[in-house]
């Protein structure tokens, strides 16, 4: 089936990571599922209306003008391999044009919030609140992502050079340097750990109180709950630790090539969301101190 060549070209020919293929084939099966149902699908019946029919059923039922672009995008790369690989000689998708995205800027806790969040965490001394302020700790001092913490293995943490490794999307590396503090952090975390977990087999540097690896909604669940008493915070997630990350390092005067280096983004165009922030906190402190503001 042509979609199970192209999920094979992503994963095997682009290095893309299983989360991004899944999220393709979960596309190209609903598109398929509108335009055919249960039937074989044939590229040879898509024209430019039925994808903008596509398109309006998608804002119909509620899908958001974000997620309704990233499908078009799967979509767009479908069709490109197919163009690619000769099985169509036109592409239906190339001349379509997604929904207006309205810019929004990111969520992020202020520093001295998670200034008073980490200590809080510092008082409780059992083992979930030792790994727990060290997640929360790690999001906050280095941007790094959900997957790429939950990947972290104990050889990637280098203590003597204060760098870890860390393996992001399309499983290219980066290495980002760490502070004395959360050397200390990361020292605590793992001599808790190691006392509270005996075996010898252990696959991830955070780990449950078993000895299992973390999961994504364990860690999704553990920020949730840790950003909780966080006031005037409307959306508590790990991506919200990383925008805090940006925003914090832009704020305290950070080049912006080296934020877009330590986030990984493939483009400077991602980093740049966070200078619309920093801004927003510039005028905001203008308005605050200027007399005639």
């Amino acid at each position: 089936m042509l979609f199970e060549s192209f999920l094979q070209y992503l994963q095997y020919e682009k290095n893309y990571s299983t989360h991004t293929v899944s999220a393709y084939e979960n596309d190209l099966l609903q598109f398929k599922q509108f335009i055919c149902g249960e039937n074989e699908f044939n590229p040879l019946d898509v024209d430019t209306l039925i994808i903008r029919r596509w398109i309006v059923s998608l804002m119909g039922e509620g899908y958001s003008s974000l997620s309704v672009n990233r499908k078009i995008s799967s979509l767009k790369s479908f069709f490109r391999y197919l163009c690619k690989y000769k099985y169509i000689e036109s592409n239906p998708v190339k001349k379509i044009t997604g929904p207006k995205v309205s810019k929004y800027l990111p969520y992020f806790v202020k520093d001295k919030d998670m200034d008073s969040l980490l200590l809080e965490l510092d008082a409780q001394n059992t083992f979930d609140s030792e790994r727990d302020k060290t997640i929360l700790d790690v999001f906050y001092s280095t941007g790094m992502r959900c997957a790429e913490l939950i990947g972290l293995k104990d050889e990637d943490v280098d203590f003597g050079a204060q760098l870890i490794k860390v393996t992001g999307k399309r499983n290219k590396q980066r290495l980002i340097p760490f502070s004395l503090s959360l050397k200390d952090v990361l020292q605590a975390y793992v001599a808790v750990r190691d006392e509270e977990i005996q075996s010898e087999e252990k696959q991830n540097f955070f780990l449950r109180k078993d000895g299992r690896p973390l999961s994504k909604n364990i860690v999704y669940n553990i920020v949730k709950k840790r950003l909780s008493g966080v006031p005037n915070l409307s959306k508590k997630s790990p991506h919200v630790l990383r925008h805090t990350f940006a925003t914090s390092m832009l704020n305290n005067g950070a080049d912006l090539n080296a934020v877009k280096e330590l986030l990984g983004h493939a483009s400077l165009s991602s980093t740049e969301v966070y200078t619309h922030t920093t801004f927003e906190e510039l005028k905001k402190t203008y308005h605050q101190a200027h007399p005639r503001a």
